[in-house]
C-alpha cells in the first residue's frame, strides 16, 4: 500500500537555517505526531501522541531538561 508523503514543518522560532532543529509531521495514526531532526530528514522518525507532545513541548518551555 502506498504511503503518502508526510508534510514535514519547522516551528517559527527555528532560525534562520535549513537544518537547524527538529521537524513535526501529522501522521496517519490517529492523533499522532512525528518528529525528525532536520540535520538527518532521511532517518527514521519518533512517533508520539498528541498529549505525549504537548508535555514534551510544556517542559522544554519550563525548562526541566
Amino acid at each position: 500500500m502506498h504511503q503518502p508523503r508526510l508534510q514535514w514543518r519547522k516551528s517559527s522560532y527555528s532560525g534562520g537555517g535549513n537544518n537547524t532543529c527538529v521537524e513535526l509531521a501529522e501522521l496517519r495514526e490517529a492523533g499522532d505526531v512525528g518528529i525528525r531532526d532536520s540535520k538527518n530528514p532521511a532517518h527514521a522518525h519518533l512517533s508520539v501522541t498528541r498529549a505525549q507532545l504537548g508535555r514534551l513541548v510544556s517542559r522544554i518551555r519550563t525548562n526541566e531538561f
